[in-house]
């Protein structure tokens, strides 16, 4: 549960509550991404609020689509790709101010 790996693959640990299942999922260097199958809307939205992933599905595997970010938190990567986000990596934002 504390490694990073890539597939198609179901790990299965059984926990008590919310908050045990958090701790679980965000008990880990990496961050890329993670799921939540429930049909309890306010549970769901306290999970993917505090799950500490990129990229949370919710009753489904990796759904994506290329404008919507995509990247990982944690030792998962630094930064987006895709989407109008990917562009922040390339920028450095400044202040000008003028006084004519």
């Amino acid at each position: 549960m504390r490694e990073e790996i890539f597939g198609p693959v179901l790990s299965v640990v059984k926990f008590n509550g919310i908050e045990e299942a958090l701790e679980i999922a965000n008990d880990s260097e990496y961050g890329l991404g993670g799921g939540v199958f429930s049909s309890d809307m306010a549970k769901i939205d306290k999970v993917i609020r505090e799950m500490d992933q990129g990229a949370v599905n919710v009753n489904s595997y990796f759904q994506t689509w290329t404008d919507s970010p995509f990247g990982g938190f944690k030792q998962s990567g630094i930064g987006r790709e895709l989407g109008p986000d990917s562009i922040k990596n390339y920028l450095e934002t400044k202040t000008v101010t003028f006084t004519p």
